[in-house]
């Protein structure tokens, strides 16, 4: 059954897939993320997506800004002030004054004797979410939106005919039209190479694993057990964002381990599919034209006695 909102137990039968392929999807490790764009250049490539301009955003090394017709996967760069560690002494030669030693010449215990104030990068690799309940898909008056058998959603290009209409549904703001020629685009997941057993382009080509591909239920499970190995390691603030089934768009295909809230990625902390009161809204409208009909046919009435 079609529905608007809540937990989706399979999107692609839901969709009319018969096949029983499990959902694939992405979880994107940001705690091991290096921002080194291996993922936008492989995208880039593998898809044939335009350049997208040199600018000097003045954002850290984020030359990119955000996700756009022409960025389908865009790494972030987070500067915060921060406790970090100051180098150990260990004798070797180098350029300027050595760092203080601790007076008993022990090495320093780490994080504690020798911290101090800096700056510490949040790196993170942001996608299409490939959302459950997919506000684009169902606002796309031409079908060109649709659910693929791998649980993901995609545009078919020659199908769209550049409303516009998805662009706002999006409560992730990522998908937009391409200036040129005004159509949608945005991550397939790389369905062509879905079709033929291979992993998308950009986990292919992550080198620390920060982004990994596969069944989404096995990524969940997996994303859960690192959660609680990083907070065994004493970063308490590890969470998981789009991983659960309750949120406000069922459940994200794409999800992340996040090191700081989802607004210092640029991520909206609850979001909600933008189609989800379609049925309440409908209904007092209905209402609304049968009362009008009401008062219509009273005052008709009201003139003939």
């Amino acid at each position: 059954m079609n529905r608007l909102s809540g937990p989706e137990p399979d999107v692609a039968a839901d969709a009319g897939w018969t096949g029983g392929t499990p959902r694939k999807g992405f979880f994107t490790d940001t705690s091991v993320c290096i921002g080194c764009k291996a993922c936008e250049v492989a995208c880039k490539e593998w898809n044939a997506v335009p350049e997208d301009g040199l600018t000097f955003t003045g954002m850290s090394y984020d030359n990119t800004g955000g996700l756009s017709a022409d960025t389908w996967r865009h790494v972030a760069f987070i500067e915060q002030a921060a406790p970090v560690l100051a180098p150990v002494p260990l004798g070797m030669p180098g350029i300027g004054p050595a760092p203080a030693a601790p007076a008993d010449g022990d090495l320093p215990d780490q994080g504690t004797a020798f911290a101090t104030s800096g700056v510490r990068w949040l790196m993170s690799s942001d996608v299409c979410k490939h959302c459950t309940h997919a506000a684009c898909l169902d606002v796309c008056p031409t079908g060109a939106l649709v659910r693929t058998e791998f649980g993901t959603v995609i545009v078919q290009e020659d199908v769209c005919n550049g409303c516009g209409y998805c662009v706002s549904a999006c409560p992730y703001g990522v998908i937009a039209q391409r200036e040129d020629d005004g159509r949608v685009f945005k991550c397939t997941l790389c369905y062509d190479r879905l079709s033929v057993g291979q992993e998308p382009a950009c986990a292919k080509a992550c080198p620390t694993q920060s982004i990994q591909f596969g069944d989404l239920d096995e990524l969940r499970e997996r994303a859960g057990k690192r959660v609680e190995v990083l907070h065994g390691s004493g970063v308490p603030e590890a969470r998981l964002y789009g991983n659960d089934p309750e949120d406000g768009v069922g459940g994200a295909g794409a999800f992340f381990l996040l090191l700081d809230e989802p607004e210092v990625y640029g991520l909206p902390p609850d979001p909600v599919v933008t189609t989800r009161d379609l049925p309440r809204m409908w209904a007092h409208a209905a209402a609304a034209a049968a009362g009008l009909a009401l008062a219509g046919v009273a005052a008709v009435w009201g003139r003939s006695r």
